[in-house]
């Protein structure tokens, strides 16, 4: 089993996690734009090769992990929305922060400054939400604590208004696979 990516995206972190936190034997193979846009359809990290089976998405990779050692990527519904809406938080800041590294201002294009409500909405909503503290950690609360950290390490987003979201992430900082994953500066 080999997982295809970059130390600093936050999809491949929560992949890595899931991985250690499973006891699979994987390899980490470090990835860079050019080969994944020859080795995956998606043209993106992260990937996955199992045997025959190629994975193009972080969704599919975690649920495929997740399935080998018997343990459901959501347990119900509520878990799943909470991990797609920080997934939506970090998809939605990912870009805006490739756009300016660009040179693109999101100030001034209307589209943009809707994604950037799109975030500042979201996190209202996320901060409301209930939060796995401890370990076991759910995957909503590992996406939700690889979304804080990706923004943090990138500078993107203050955390300050938010103190359950920041309450979660101080919980996951302190718990070794996921401690073990941050990226470095």
């Amino acid at each position: 089993m080999q997982l295809y990516g970059s130390y600093t995206s936050p999809y491949v972190r929560h992949c890595r996690i899931a991985l250690i936190e499973s006891g699979l034997d994987f390899e980490f193979v470090e990835t860079d734009p050019a080969a994944s846009a020859r080795l995956s359809p998606a043209q993106r990290v992260p990937f996955m090769i199992d045997g025959e089976l190629q994975l193009s998405d972080s969704l599919a990779i975690l649920a495929h992990v997740r399935g080998l050692a018997g343990r459901p990527l959501y347990p119900c519904a509520s878990v799943l929305n909470r991990l797609c809406l920080a997934t939506t938080v970090l998809d939605t800041a990912i870009n805006l922060f490739f756009m300016a590294r660009d040179g693109v201002d999101a100030g001034v294009v209307p589209y943009l400054q809707r994604q950037q409500a799109r975030i500042t909405t979201a996190l209202a909503e996320l901060e409301q939400q209930p939060w796995t503290l401890e370990a076991p950690f759910d995957d909503a609360t590992l996406r939700l604590g690889v979304m804080i950290g990706w923004a943090q390490f990138r500078q993107r987003i203050d955390f300050s208004p938010y103190p359950r979201l920041q309450a979660a992430h101080q919980a996951l900082l302190a718990y070794p696979p996921f401690a073990d994953t941050q990226p470095n500066a």
